[in-house]
């Protein structure tokens, strides 16, 4: 929404693409568009798209991050839940970019702190079933690394090979 109170240029524009039946179109003009902009309006007007799209969980997502309310947002939401499988991480990385931007809403700063921490249980759990299964940590493994070694057999091979090609170049150039 502009300062004047009226509807962004983004906002209008997917309108007329709505009313013209263009869904596809108003849809691309504003995902576009909120995802560079914090703009309540474009997101509310993006899940009304989505949601006449058929496309529930996407819509549940920009509903989300706008703040939206009803029994159509709520179904939305529920299949973006259901279709994250309930992994904040996940529900994180599906919002637009503009909504993860500073300054956040306190749902949107509550979900990105419930992914931070189910994203630090994962990696603990991950450390954990490797320490079960006995797996050396990162800091453990020393040693020769062969992947290294292979690289600078062939950086020296190569070098070699070119200075015995320039050799030979020259000496086809040059006579006796």
């Amino acid at each position: 929404m502009t300062d004047d109170g009226t509807a962004s240029g983004p906002v209008r524009q997917a309108r007329a693409a709505r009313e013209a039946g263009q869904l596809w179109k108003a849809r691309d003009v504003l995902m576009g568009y909120v995802e560079g902009a914090q703009d309540g309006e474009a997101l509310v007007e993006l899940g009304d798209v989505l949601f006449e799209m058929g496309d529930l969980p996407r819509a549940g997502a920009v509903w989300f991050a706008a703040g939206a309310k009803g029994p159509e947002v709520d179904a939305s939401v529920a299949a973006w839940r259901e279709q994250a499988h309930d992994d904040f991480a996940v529900m994180w990385a599906g919002l637009p970019a503009s909504a993860r931007s500073q300054p956040r809403p306190r749902r949107i700063e509550a979900l990105r702190e419930r992914a931070l921490n189910s994203e630090a249980a994962a990696v603990a759990e991950v450390a954990a079933a490797d320490e079960a299964a006995g797996a050396p940590e990162e800091e453990d493994i020393g040693g020769f690394d062969i992947a290294w070694f292979i690289a600078w057999v062939l950086a020296v091979a190569f070098v070699v090979f070119a200075v015995v090609g320039v050799v030979t170049v020259l000496g086809w150039l040059i006579p006796g």
